[in-house]
């Protein structure tokens, strides 16, 4: 009888330990699932945005902040005394200003896909939307306002896209 509960004990362990090694298996593909997609799309945003944007992501910060009537952009200089940087900044939001007023949003769609969150509204009714371009001593901004509510909301889901897809290059307010 002894032996039969020894042998009973050490099965049980013995599960309790292929249960447990299997479990922690579990967790860790599932982490890695949840963590790496993330991981992997910014890396490829950045890899597509390095083919649009001029400028250096990581010398430059994105600064997306949600508006009552629509949103403000920034793309500033982690070091102001950086002058190529700035122009480049300067000149690339300049141009794309001027693309979004007429509906042009081929360059945001290139580095984050056609898919992405609000931009199919946006290019939609782009006459619909108030797009000015501000020069900063560190960058330069792009400010969009709409009376729209529809507009509003699909000017925060592209900024969230855009948060999401530029990771640690982007802050929001």
């Amino acid at each position: 009888m002894q032996i039969n509960e020894s042998h009973s004990k050490k099965t049980e362990k013995l599960i309790t330990a292929g249960a447990l090694i299997i479990s922690s298996v579990a967790v860790m593909a599932l982490f890695r699932t949840a963590i790496l997609p993330a991981q992997t799309r910014q890396e490829e945003v950045a890899k597509r945005g390095a083919k649009v944007m001029p400028f250096d992501l990581e010398q430059t910060t994105h600064v997306f902040q949600k508006l009552d009537d629509g949103g403000l952009q920034k793309v500033v200089v982690k070091d102001p005394s950086n002058k190529k940087q700035i122009a480049l900044i300067q000149t690339h939001l300049k141009e794309e200003s001027e693309k979004f007023r007429r509906g042009d949003f081929s360059d945001p769609a290139k580095i984050h896909g056609e898919d992405m969150p609000g931009l199919a509204e946006l290019s939609a009714s782009a006459r619909k939307i108030d797009v000015r371009y501000t020069a900063l001593p560190d960058g330069a901004q792009i400010h969009y306002t709409t009376k729209d509510p529809k507009l509003v909301t699909a000017i925060h889901h592209w900024f969230d896209a855009q948060l999401s897809d530029h990771g640690h290059h982007a802050s929001g307010h």
